[in-house]
């Protein structure tokens, strides 16, 4: 069987990354390889440690990922702005929204009209928003230890300092985020 005709089921989670690239490169020959990959494997690291850390800590807490982010973020920085809850867990507004109202629902989040802004909206935690993000944090940190158990601390240190210098790059080509 040829590269063209791969059979799919032989493809995992993994080995698709191989087969993307040299299947790429026949088309495309001036692809930068290096960079498709660091890509999809920083782009499927990331999707596989989001869906671990949603499955086995925030949904068995009636929370979802983005739930939790908007929880995290109200609880970390105090009463706050649904706008800048927005930027801070790089959501859209309209997301955020949405969610506000299933969090408030729930007893979790309190809204309140901002004084200087009758359309603004200022979000704070309920007593037991509090007490559920705290859980959800302690147990969440306690899976980032895991994941990030693979890795020396000096590892960590490297890893963490790449990203930053990667993202931080981005600001001199204009890439888009969520503001």
């Amino acid at each position: 069987m040829t590269q063209e005709q791969t059979d799919p089921r032989h493809l995992d989670f993994w080995s698709f990354v191989d087969h993307a690239i040299t299947r790429t490169v026949q088309e495309l020959p001036d692809v930068d390889r290096r960079a498709m990959r660091l890509v999809l494997t920083l782009h499927r690291a990331a999707n596989m440690l989001v869906y671990d850390l949603e499955s086995t800590v925030h949904r068995p807490r009636g929370l979802s990922w983005p739930g939790f982010r908007v929880l995290f973020v109200i609880w970390l920085t105090g009463q706050v702005e649904a706008k800048k809850v927005a930027e801070l867990s790089g959501m859209s507004r309209a997301a955020v929204s949405a969610l506000v109202g299933t969090l408030e629902r729930d007893g979790l989040v309190v809204k309140e009209r901002a004084p200087h802004d009758g359309r603004a909206v200022h979000l704070g935690l309920t007593e037991e928003g509090r007490e559920t993000i705290t859980d959800a944090f302690s147990a969440h940190n306690v899976r980032e230890q895991e994941w990030t158990g693979a890795l020396s601390e000096d590892e960590q240190t490297t890893l963490i300092a790449l990203l930053e210098k990667m993202t931080t790059r981005s600001t001199r080509f204009d890439a888009r985020r969520r503001t």
